[in-house]
């Protein structure tokens, strides 16, 4: 049945969220207390609680002082995802600390109010609503705890406190004193499961923090700004889909590019795009083994025919994710379609290809355990991008306007006959290298021909383009050109003076050349490339002023360090879905690379052909 409207709270900010989460799925907490979004039992599961892209009605979970409002202060507890948020009232302080142990089975979601002093009057309400806000459980109480159903779902909440139901809600008001702690347990399973037994509160914010102070352990890091790469590689893992090592491109879904509009997608996929800056990530900050598992879902998502590659996939690997609208929610502050699933599946992106082919042979080069498969799915795609890589594309920013040739497209294909070429050169890799080294000059020459304008000194979005692409920054990252070309610096020099709005970049100007994308409306600056900017910055020597960009880039992280997908350079507010993977990896690997923990690639100069590994 529809659900029940409970009432007229919207979701707050987005940079008001915090983020739990349990390597298999994650919930965002406002500042206020309030859990509004949790899928369960995985990340692109429907959710239970959908409060943030509508209201109350559409579920949440809030606890906190019964005079409400918004906390005085929160952190993290060290380098973990527990949660503290306190808040100072005229009758004493009072502690709630949030956490989702890391499982194997079955979802639990620990919630532990302590008082600090005085005594607090406190309230919790809780409304289950599957099926992404739409289906109100079926609600019953039992001998200090409560039961919700609904079709395959169900969940139980137990208390120290007496809980009652009302308006299809859970509902508890006490009062806590200083030094007395109140507990709760939300445990999800399927409906036709037998009830799991309820962790206990304390021993599992116990077993949380050891697996997150044991897990930071693996750091090599030694770098400035420790304690912001640090929470984005928590962030990071915590978007991690632990069955497989996949990792979502975020928690949410539809949180929107701009306010009341319609640029509202589904972001809790894995994109490929993803897989070369993430092992960049990973591997350059210690932790191996979640880089080899992100490898192998790489490897085990691109298998198959390659003609049929995708730009992203399911946390399993799953190929179908049809795009769907919920019209029963309003989205988040009126900006609708809410949408789940992802059309873009069905894009035709050249970089893709180049990128994968790019990100495995940064694993070979990282010493990553050697696996044949990776090499034989190397010449599969090999074989696709040679017959079609001079084809239009619908570009890495996902448009859905006409195809064009994207010259970011055309310089990731580089990159892929690259790649190819030095598996053979270095590796002794079998393959056709004469042949893959005339590919990979020919594209080189093509996009130097086509995709930059001498008059302007730059590269440009697509060839003929009047407009630009902040993805252009990434040509010297790749090796295409070194960092002292004069078309590198004219192209970072160009793309920071027409796409920066007060210092941040937009991807490209969606209105250039005629409305490149295809869309209404306008979005925010998008802090992955702005994080490029910096790396293009410090590249071409402009080093203070990367810098000064990247401590400006930190400065707009929210008070738990997270960061959205975009930002509102006007007005300071977050973007689009959050926690987002794209964002904490451009942070991480800009904080190497002005450390110094990072080198640039350069082009390697063409090895004398070795006809020994020449085959037709």
């Amino acid at each position: 049945m529809k659900a029940t409207r409970g009432g007229g709270r919207v979701a707050s900010r987005i940079e008001d969220y915090g983020l739990l989460g349990d390597l298999h799925t994650a919930a965002l907490v406002g500042a206020d207390g309030s859990i509004d979004w949790l899928c369960l039992p995985r990340f692109d599961s429907p959710a239970c609680f959908a409060a943030l892209l509508g209201d109350d009605g559409h579920g949440c979970w809030r606890l906190g002082p019964a005079a409400g409002g918004r906390c005085t202060r929160r952190r993290y507890r060290g380098d973990t995802l527990i949660l503290e948020t306190e808040w100072e009232t005229p009758e004493g302080t009072v502690r709630v600390t949030d956490a989702m142990p890391p499982r194997d089975g079955e979802a639990d979601l620990v919630r532990v109010v302590e008082g600090l002093s005085g005594r607090v009057p406190m309230r919790t309400v809780m409304r289950l609503r599957f099926g992404y806000g739409r289906v109100e459980p079926w609600i019953r109480c039992h001998d200090g705890h409560l039961s919700a159903i609904a079709g395959p779902d169900a969940a139980w909440l137990d208390a120290d406190v007496p809980l009652s139901v009302e308006d299809a809600a859970a509902r508890a008001d006490f009062t806590v004193a200083a030094g007395e702690r109140v507990a709760f347990t939300l445990v999800h399973q399927r409906s036709h499961e037998d009830r799991p037994l309820p962790p206990d509160p304390l021993e599992a914010l116990e077993h949380t923090e050891a697996f997150w102070t044991d897990w930071m352990g693996a750091l090599r890091y030694e770098g400035e700004w420790g304690e912001a790469v640090r929470r984005s590689l928590v962030t990071l893992k915590a978007l991690t889909y632990h069955p497989t090592g996949g990792i979502a491109a975020a928690a949410t879904t539809s949180l929107p590019e701009d306010l009341g509009g319609v640029r509202n997608w589904d972001y809790r996929f894995c994109w490929l795009r993803d897989a070369a800056f993430v092992l960049q990530a990973l591997l350059g900050t210690g932790f191996i083994s979640e880089a080899d598992a992100w490898r192998q879902w790489l490897l085990r998502a691109a298998a198959g025919d390659p003609a049929e590659l995708q730009i992203m996939y399911g946390l399993d690997g799953r190929h179908w994710l049809p795009e769907l609208e919920l019209d029963w929610l309003p989205g988040y502050e009126g900006s609708a379609p809410v949408r789940i699933g992802n059309a873009a599946t069905g894009q035709f992106q050249l970089d893709v290809w180049g990128e994968t082919l790019d990100a495995l042979h940064l694993a070979r080069d990282a010493d990553l355990e050697a696996d044949q498969n990776a090499w034989d799915l190397q010449k599969a795609l090999l074989h696709f991008l040679e017959d079609h890589w001079d084809e239009p594309d619908d570009s890495l920013w996902e448009v859905r306007g006409e195809q064009r040739h994207f010259v970011h497209s055309k310089v990731m294909a580089w990159a892929g006959f690259d790649r190819a070429v030095r598996a053979v050169e270095d590796y002794g890799l079998d393959g056709p290298v004469r042949r893959l080294r005339e590919l990979r000059d020919r594209v080189h020459a093509q996009v130097c021909e086509r995709g930059f304008d001498p008059e302007r000194g730059t590269f440009t979005q697509f060839y003929g383009s009047n407009g630009l692409d902040a993805a252009l920054l990434l040509i010297p990252q790749v090796g295409f050109l070194p960092w002292d070309d004069p078309r590198v610096v004219g192209t970072v020099e160009a793309v920071q003076r027409e796409l920066a709005r007060d210092g941040f970049l937009l991807r490209y100007d969606p209105d250039a050349d005629g409305g490149v994308d295809g869309l209404p409306g306008d979005e925010g600056v998008f802090l992955a490339c702005t994080f490029w900017l910096v790396e293009g910055l410090h590249g071409i020597g402009r080093e203070r002023e990367a810098h000064d960009l990247f401590e400006r880039l930190l400065g707009v992280r929210n008070d738990l360090g997270l960061l959205s997908e975009e930002l509102d350079a006007a007005t300071g507010r977050h973007l689009g879905n959050t926690p987002q993977a794209y964002s904490h990896v451009g942070l991480v690997n800009a904080a190497r690379h002005l450390s110094g923990a990072h080198r640039a690639a350069e082009p390697r100069a063409i090895a004398p052909q070795d006809p020994s590994h020449e085959e037709d």
